[in-house]
């Protein structure tokens, strides 16, 4: 398969490339900076891109890539320290900007080339660096220039080396998805061959050639991301695939009988549904911190597995449905890592046991959740599947920010069925990417029948993205929120007051731990 690598820098912006390319139906994999040049060689790719980064060439120990990845012929194109990195390495010079550059900027197209190909010569990007090239390196030119940066793009053409000092990938440029193509199909040869049919075809023909006629455990939480795997798996091989829903008591309201019954009634395939919700709890008592909560969680979901596979005979592996995202953001252990901090361990990625007895399927473990609900609708699953609301694997269990009870659980599980009732009879639904309640461990003085009250708040969180990676806050109307808020307020024993958050992504994350 045709492919790019993006070497990340530890930009913010990293899963932001990988989504342009994608777009452009090309395959994308983000590496760490530092791989080498045999590694590149294995990986077989057509082009290189060199992210962006915080980092500064200037620092006495700066992160950089292998040298030899200039000599290897592949087509290279550098986003901000990426293009500082390129032009450093090959004899340029970088230095601190006399006045920094943040936000929209005016850009002017010098020479068009192949990266700038049908584009306006006056342009708008979003820029966002202290630092800047100085001097190009030998047998570079200049593309574009703003008022501030004299080498807003350039390139060395015969050797197909590139590098813009905008960022091309962010909304704030508006024809950066033209750039990105134009490197993909002009500059390295690409074409479109990206399609989630494709993707279906191949993967299916991977889990049959893995699996054989070994058996495989799915577990489902009636989500879009283990819909999509229990489906590939199902489609890969058949009867040897068994289900399990695992209830363990963080689900929403009705979700076990509403799980139950799709899947029974649309795969057609054996589902167990085993009620831990007494083990999980005993596990949980008086755990207070994000991090140990989702560790616990994915290692008691494992011997959940475990125990489940023994009573009903022999399986080999355990497919589950990770996304790229889980594996970005988790920073998964055992792999060498770019500068990219851990922002969170997904129950299963962070929180897989080392002793496991099962080999992993991850057939989505390189897509993006839009690529998925495609994957989804390529196999014909239903719309009500399709477009469910994201629901991580712990559950409710991190929307109480504290520890977990259950008259807690009991609070969190009726109001976030009022939100949930409330945005779907105001039509919003489909234009909200997610939309759930929070329960912070505090309480606050109210009056509520001319008597003082010492209660919970509940926190609203409702965000609109295109793929998860970032978000802002939805602008629900304000008449729809003071419905949901007196409804909580007047239904939901033990609450009263109703926040609204309303913290993009980032800086915030979409979950709150």
């Amino acid at each position: 398969m045709e492919k790019i690598l993006i070497l990340d820098f530890g930009a913010q912006y990293n899963q932001l490339i990988a989504r342009r390319v994608r777009e452009a139906k090309v395959y994308c994999e983000i590496v760490p900076y530092d791989i080498t040049p045999k590694e590149i060689k294995k990986a077989k790719p057509k082009g290189l891109i060199l992210s962006g980064g915080p980092s500064s060439v200037k620092w006495s120990d700066p992160p950089l890539p292998h040298p030899g990845i200039y000599k290897l012929g592949l087509p290279i194109l550098g986003i901000c320290y990426g293009m500082q990195v390129m032009n450093f390495q090959l004899g340029g010079r970088v230095g601190k900007v006399r006045k920094k550059e943040f936000g929209r900027t005016d850009i002017k197209v010098i020479e068009p080339d192949l990266l700038f190909k049908d584009l306006n010569p006056q342009l708008v990007g979003w820029m966002s660096h202290g630092d800047s090239v100085k001097k190009l390196a030998p047998d570079f030119i200049t593309l574009a220039k703003s008022v501030n940066t004299p080498f807003a793009a350039c390139a060395n053409p015969q050797k197909k080396l590139y590098g813009v000092q905008f960022h091309p990938e962010v909304v704030h440029t508006p024809w950066g998805k033209d750039l990105f193509q134009n490197f993909l199909y002009h500059v390295c040869g690409l074409t479109d061959s990206w399609t989630m049919e494709n993707f279906v075809r191949a993967t299916v023909a991977d889990i049959k050639a893995k699996v054989g006629r070994k058996k495989v455990l799915c577990g489902l939480s009636g989500g879009v991301d283990s819909s999509a795997t229990a489906s590939l798996v199902h489609k890969a091989i058949g009867k040897n695939l068994t289900c399990i829903f695992v209830d363990h008591g963080f689900l929403r309201k009705g979700e076990r009988r509403q799980v139950r019954t799709a899947f029974v009634d649309h795969f057609g395939v054996n589902l167990i549904v085993v009620d831990a919700k007494k083990r999980f709890m005993k596990r949980l008592k008086g755990v207070t911190e994000p991090e140990t909560k989702r560790k616990i969680i994915g290692e008691e979901f494992i011997r959940t597995f475990e125990e489940e596979a023994r009573k009903i005979g022999k399986f080999h592996f355990l497919a589950q449905g990770t996304l790229y995202p889980d594996i970005i953001e988790s920073a998964a252990p055992g792999k060498r890592k770019g500068p990219t901090h851990v922002i969170k361990s997904h129950h299963n990625v962070g929180g897989l046991p080392d002793d496991m007895e099962f080999d992993l399927i991850e057939p989505l473990s390189h897509l993006f959740k839009d690529e998925v609900r495609a994957v989804c609708l390529e196999m014909g699953l239903p719309h009500n599947l399709v477009y469910r609301q994201p629901f991580p694997g712990p559950g409710l269990a991190i929307r109480i920010i504290g520890e977990i009870t259950n008259e807690r659980l009991r609070i969190l599980r009726d109001a976030d069925a009022i939100l949930r009732e409330e945005i779907l009879k105001g039509g919003l639904s489909r234009a909200i990417w997610q939309y759930f309640t929070v329960l912070p461990v505090i309480r606050s003085v109210g009056v509520m029948g001319d008597e003082r009250t010492y209660e919970y708040p509940v926190v609203i969180r409702a965000v609109t993205s295109e793929d998860g990676m970032t978000s802002d806050w939805a602008r629900i109307p304000f008449d729809l929120l003071d419905k949901i808020s007196n409804r909580i307020v007047n239904e939901v024993d033990g609450v009263n007051r109703v926040a609204y958050d309303i913290t993009s992504k980032p800086p915030s994350t979409i979950e709150w731990e």
